[in-house]
């Protein structure tokens, strides 16, 4: 068993730091400006989500090409996600990641698309969410 904790410290207005007692660094978070009274420059709990998503991919992806012996020069991703307001709630209607490995010629690209396919199915953060999560990757062969 696992357990995180991370603190939330209202600081006025609509923010707050996020925080936890094995962390350095706190992070200051706030009401996304779409809606009322939301904050520029700040981040959001919707940033948030798709940080945990695109984070865990990445974490699933670097310990599944560790255990497959999977080479590769650089991973790096993008991740979307689309809020709909539908029947008077917001819905999180669309999820999108857009990993992009560059690997080495000795590598095959379908094996890399294998491996990131398999890590969105195991990773934890995205078996959380009930939208579904499509996956785009881009393989680039150096």
């Amino acid at each position: 068993m696992h357990v995180y904790e991370v603190n939330l410290k209202w600081t006025g207005k609509s923010n707050g730091i996020l925080s936890s007692t094995i962390l350095p660094k706190e992070i200051e978070a706030a009401t996304t400006p779409e809606y009322l009274k939301g904050i520029k420059g700040s981040w959001s709990p919707e940033h948030l989500l798709i940080a945990s998503i695109n984070s865990c991919l990445m974490s699933t992806f670097l310990t599944l090409a560790e255990n497959s012996k999977l080479e590769f020069v650089s991973y790096e991703s993008k991740s979307l996600y689309t809020v709909d307001f539908i029947n008077g709630k917001n819905i999180v209607t669309e999820i999108v990641l857009q990993p992009k490995v560059v690997i080495p010629y000795s590598q095959k690209p379908e094996r890399i698309k294998h491996i990131l396919e398999m890590s969105k199915n195991v990773c934890l953060i995205a078996n959380a969410i009930k939208t579904p999560i499509q996956m785009k990757p881009e393989i680039i062969v150096s």
